[in-house]
């Protein structure tokens, strides 16, 4: 089985594609579901009670459903649609932090949140006079246990912690990081933005709070996310968008909110997101998770030892390859990682340079940028060696121009 034969543009494109960290190409089977829901059935859901709006409706709540039993939630109405895992942070941070915190409290996260995980909690930490708390990194690119043991305590009332950094790839110890601050008596967010779409993730063996993700990172369209909460908490919260489908009952001047988990949704939703999230599932389960990891670690550990081998690059991951994900940075010693990535294009290998939203992360490391490669299940060896050979290209175009110390 040629896994890159289902992806259309991996065909119709000589390139090897490694910003997955950013978003993955889609299979013929996510765009042929979008394609039937468009074709057929195309219709506003929760609005008609004629046959092609009940078809979206079905269409769409069947996909809740499977993402309920794909992450394994207690309730279906735990699972809420966004645009995005942002949008989705977001609306924790509004919700819930704007409406829990006081003087006094502590927000923890880790120095290597993406922004969506850092920005909204600055703002809520100003608002209420809470203190904003960081995990930071050891020399091994990992959090310890000793310094989030540290860094959470009887004063923490939120724990927001990325599952797997986009930038290192580190896989952070998330379930014992949910139990300890669980124990301190803090409400627990996980973004499992980087990590579901390479490994199995069950809400009820985590145990935490609240759990988000982006669909375009798994397969799925741009512009669709989940929000995965427990519903005793999420019955709690008020909305933080206001409209239509999110209420009960309109008065002139009062208003009483649908039902969870209509509650966070309003407007009319992204439902050729949501289909093509559902066939992005299936597409997942029919290959398992266990041979994803497997064609990941091949391909993954290959990178790993074939880069270690260029003594002109800096790389920064953890050495400890169990707690290494599916993103390696790295620089070319002396060079701007933005002529990098234009040296690789031309060789038709596509990787992200910038700071990756992470601007804190790569400050805390001396750096204002790097190169990375992200890998997933449509990767292979030859697309690495495309990667090596592109390198070597561009540092043979550069050396003469590095300045050498010592």
């Amino acid at each position: 089985m040629n896994i890159k034969d289902d992806f259309p543009i991996l065909k119709n494109r000589d390139i090897a594609y490694l910003d997955s960290g950013a978003t993955t190409q889609k299979p013929k089977q996510v765009i042929e579901a979008i394609d039937k829901y468009y074709e057929n059935y195309n219709a506003n859901p929760h609005r008609g009670a004629y046959s092609l709006s009940i078809e979206a409706t079905e269409a769409y709540e069947d996909t809740r459903t499977k993402i309920s039993k794909f992450i394994n939630t207690k309730a279906r109405e735990e699972i809420i649609f966004s645009k995005n895992a942002s949008e989705s942070l977001n609306l924790i941070a509004y919700s819930y932090g704007l409406e829990n915190l006081k003087p006094g409290d502590e927000i923890c996260i880790s120095i290597m949140e993406h922004h969506s995980n850092l920005v909204p909690w600055q703002k809520v930490a100003k608002k209420t006079g809470a203190k904003l708390v960081y995990m930071y990194i050891n020399e091994d690119f990992e959090i310890s246990e000793e310094e989030w043991k540290t860094k959470i305590n009887d004063k923490t009332k939120i724990v927001g912690i990325t599952h797997v950094s986009n930038v290192l790839g580190t896989i952070n110890d998330v379930e014992n990081i949910v139990k300890y601050a669980h124990k301190k008596g803090a409400v627990t967010i996980v973004d499992a933005s980087q990590s579901i779409p390479h490994m199995k993730i069950d809400v009820q063996k985590l145990d935490t709070d609240f759990l988000v993700f982006s669909g375009h990172k798994m397969l799925a369209p741009l512009g669709i996310g989940v929000l995965y909460g427990k519903k005793e908490i999420l019955n709690k919260m008020m909305p933080f968008l206001m409209g239509g489908d999110m209420i009960e009952y309109v008065y002139e001047q009062e208003t009483t909110f649908a039902p969870l988990p209509n509650k966070f949704e309003a407007g009319t939703q992204n439902v050729e997101g949501v289909i093509g999230l559902g066939a992005a599932i299936d597409y997942i389960e029919k290959i398992g998770y266990d041979e994803i990891q497997k064609i990941e670690d091949e391909v993954i550990d290959y990178a790993r030892t074939e880069l270690s081998k260029l003594d002109y690059l800096d790389i920064y991951m953890t050495p400890n390859k169990e707690n290494h994900s599916s993103v390696i940075s790295f620089n070319i010693k002396g060079v701007h990682p933005h002529d990098v990535a234009s040296i690789l294009d031309s060789e038709g290998v596509c990787v992200r340079s910038g700071n990756h939203c992470a601007q804190p992360l790569l400050r805390y490391l001396n750096m204002d940028s790097t190169c990375r490669a992200s890998f997933y299940l449509y990767n292979t060896k030859e697309d690495v060696d495309k990667l090596v050979s592109a390198l070597n290209k561009a540092y043979n175009m550069f050396k003469k121009y590095i300045k050498v110390e010592g």
